[in-house]
C-alpha cells in the first residue's frame, strides 16, 4: 500500500524534526543536563513519532475504506490491523 503524496510530505517534515529533537537529546547527554528535562525531551521525541505512526495508520485507514484503491481488498485490512498493533 503506498500513501498519498501529501501524506508522504508531512510525514517526512515531521521525521526530520523528530531527527532534530534526537540530536537534542544527544546534545543534553553530551552537556550532562539535568535527568529530568532529557527524560521530558524523550517523552516529547517519542510522542512525536508515535503522531507519525498513527498519522500514517489513519491515513492508511482511510484509504482503505474510501476505496481509492480498486485492489483494496480484505487483505489490506487485515494488513493495517497488523501495523496498528505494532504501535501498540
Amino acid at each position: 500500500m503506498r500513501f498519498p503524496e501529501e501524506i508522504d510530505h508531512d510525514v517526512i517534515v515531521r521525521l526530520r524534526r523528530i531527527e532534530g529533537q534526537v540530536r537534542g537529546l544527544q546534545r543534553l547527554v553530551d552537556e550532562g543536563a539535568d535527568c529530568a528535562q532529557i527524560v521530558t525531551q524523550l517523552a516529547a521525541t517519542k510522542g512525536a513519532l508515535d503522531r507519525v505512526g498513527f498519522k500514517l495508520m489513519a491515513s492508511g485507514m482511510r484509504h482503505c475504506v474510501n476505496g481509492d484503491d480498486p485492489k483494496s481488498s480484505e487483505a489490506d485490512f487485515t494488513e493495517l490491523e497488523q501495523l496498528f498493533l505494532k504501535l501498540s
